[in-house]
C-alpha cells in the first residue's frame, strides 16, 4: 500500500469534451437527454427503492453537460474490456446506464443492494461497473488534477487569495480530512489503521486552490499517522524541498521586505519556508492576532472544498462497511477528480449546494510544532505586511 498522488503520467491521450459518448450504438443524435427519458421511467416503474428518482441532478448530483462529458472520458476505456452487463430483464447496459450506476454508488454512498434493486441490476453488477468506471477515471481525468503548469495560471490563483484576506504570492491551502471505514475485528490489520479519535479510517491530504479546486492530493496512509508526517512523506513535499515547486516569482513588497511562493496551513503542519502556519498562543500582540485572523478564513477554502467533496461523493463521507484498503485509495482519488470536473465544468448544480466548512468534526487540532527559521521570518514579514505597515505591491 503506497499514497495515491494526482499527479501520474497518463498512459493514454485524453478524450476531449465534444467528443460523442454514447458507446452504445446510439446515433450523435441520441444524447443523455434522450436516454434519461427511457433510464428515469425504468427505474421509477421498480418498486420502492427507485421512489422519488425522477429528477436527474438529484440522482448523480451532477448536470446533464458535466454526465455527458464524463461519459466522453471513459467511453473508450469503459467499452474496451469485454464484458457483458444487463439488467435483471436481460438488457444490456449500454454506456450511459454504467456510468449512471457508477455515479449513484459513489455520490449516494449506498449500498450495492440497494443501488442494484433501485436501478433494476444484479448487485454484484454495480460493484463491477463502479470499479471499471474509477479505472477509466484514473486513466482519463487526471489532468483535472494538477499543479498549475504556467506562470499566468499561478498568477490568477495568487491574485484569488489575495483578495480573499489579502495574502500576498498565496499558491494553496492544505488540510486533511479521515475517510472513517468500518473493519472487523477478524482483520489482523485493523489495528494498524485505528487513529488517534479511536476510528478506523484513512487520511486524505489536499492542497486546495481559491476556487476550492484539488491542485495536489496524498491518500492511502492510515489516519493515525499524523498530518506532518503525511506531508513530509508526499511527493509535493519533496519536491518543495528540492526547490523544484512554489519557486515561482518572488514578490518585492519593498526593499527591504520580498515574498516567496507559499501555501498556508494550519498547526497540524511544520512552519516551513514555503508553509506557513499561524501563531500560536491566545493572548497574542495585535498584529499576530490580525494575522491569524486572516489565516484562518483564507483556511476555509480547503474546509469547504473536503466538506462538498464529503458531501457530494458521499461514499466516503460516512463509515466505509469492510472496503477493500487496497483499491479504496483509488476510490477517494477519483472521487477528487469528479469534484474538479464539476468545478471545470462550471457545473450549475454546485451553486445549489451550501456551503460548509465541517468536514472532520470528530477531531481535534492536531499541533506538529516543528519550525523552520526561515518560516519564521516569512510568517513574520507576511504579518507586517497585512499589519498594514506597507505598501500594497504593484
Amino acid at each position: 500500500m503506497g499514497p495515491v498522488r494526482g499527479v501520474r503520467k497518463r498512459k493514454k491521450a485524453d478524450k476531449k469534451p465534444e467528443e460523442n459518448a454514447s458507446g452504445s450504438g446510439s446515433s450523435e443524435k441520441e444524447g443523455p437527454a434522450d436516454w434519461w427519458d427511457e433510464f428515469s421511467k425504468r427505474i421509477n416503474g421498480l418498486q420502492s427503492p427507485a421512489k422519488g428518482l425522477d429528477k436527474f441532478e438529484s440522482v448523480f448530483k451532477v448536470s446533464r453537460k458535466t454526465f455527458d462529458y464524463i461519459c466522453s472520458l471513459v467511453n473508450e476505456d469503459m467499452l474496451a474490456k469485454s464484458a457483458h452487463f444487463v439488467f435483471t430483464n436481460g438488457k444490456p447496459l449500454c454506456l450511459y446506464d454504467q456510468v449512471a450506476v457508477a455515479l449513484r454508488r459513489l455520490s449516494s454512498g449506498e449500498s450495492l443492494v440497494t443501488i442494484g434493486d433501485a436501478f433494476g441490476v444484479n448487485h454484484s453488477t454495480v460493484s463491477q461497473v463502479t470499479w471499471r468506471f474509477v479505472e477509466a477515471m484514473e486513466e482519463r481525468g487526471l489532468h483535472h488534477l494538477q499543479w498549475p503548469s504556467t506562470e499566468a495560471e499561478m498568477s490568477e490563483i495568487k491574485s484569488k487569495f489575495q483578495k480573499i484576506r489579502g495574502f500576498p504570492n498565496c499558491s494553496g491551502v492544505v488540510d486533511t480530512t479521515h475517510i472513517m471505514m468500518c473493519l472487523p475485528a477478524s482483520d489482523p490489520t485493523s489495528d494498524a489503521w485505528l487513529d488517534q479519535e479511536k476510528n478506523h479510517s484513512m487520511v486524505l491530504q489536499a492542497i486546495v486552490d481559491p476556487d476550492m479546486r484539488f491542485r495536489d492530493i496524498v491518500t492511502g496512509w492510515p489516519g493515525k499517522m499524523k498530518d506532518w508526517t503525511v506531508f513530509q512523506s508526499s511527493n509535493f513535499y519533496e519536491l518543495c524541498d528540492r526547490g523544484e515547486r512554489l519557486n515561482g516569482k518572488i514578490l518585492d513588497l519593498s526593499k527591504e521586505l520580498d515574498i516567496r511562493e507559499y501555501i498556508i496551513g494550519d498547526l497540524g503542519f511544520p512552519l516551513l519556508p514555503y508553509l506557513v502556519t499561524p501563531y500560536e498562543g491566545k493572548e497574542l500582540p495585535e498584529p499576530k492576532a490580525e494575522f491569524n485572523k486572516r489565516h484562518y478564513a483564507t483556511r476555509m477554502v480547503a474546509h469547504r472544498a473536503l466538506a462538498r467533496l464529503k458531501d457530494k461523493w458521499r461514499i466516503i463521507q460516512g463509515v466505509m462497511w469492510r472496503p477493500d484498503k487496497h483499491r479504496l485509495p483509488r476510490i477517494i482519488l477519483v472521487c477528487c477528480l469528479l469534484h474538479n470536473i464539476v468545478i471545470d465544468m462550471e457545473d450549475e448544480v454546485q451553486d445549489e449546494m451550501p456551503l460548509s466548512h465541517k468536514h472532520d468534526s470528530a477531531y481535534h487540532q492536531q499541533i506538529c510544532g516543528t519550525v523552520d527559521v526561515n518560516g519564521v521570518h516569512l510568517r513574520d514579514k507576511l504579518s507586517l505586511y497585512l499589519s498594514g505597515r506597507m505598501p500594497m505591491p504593484p
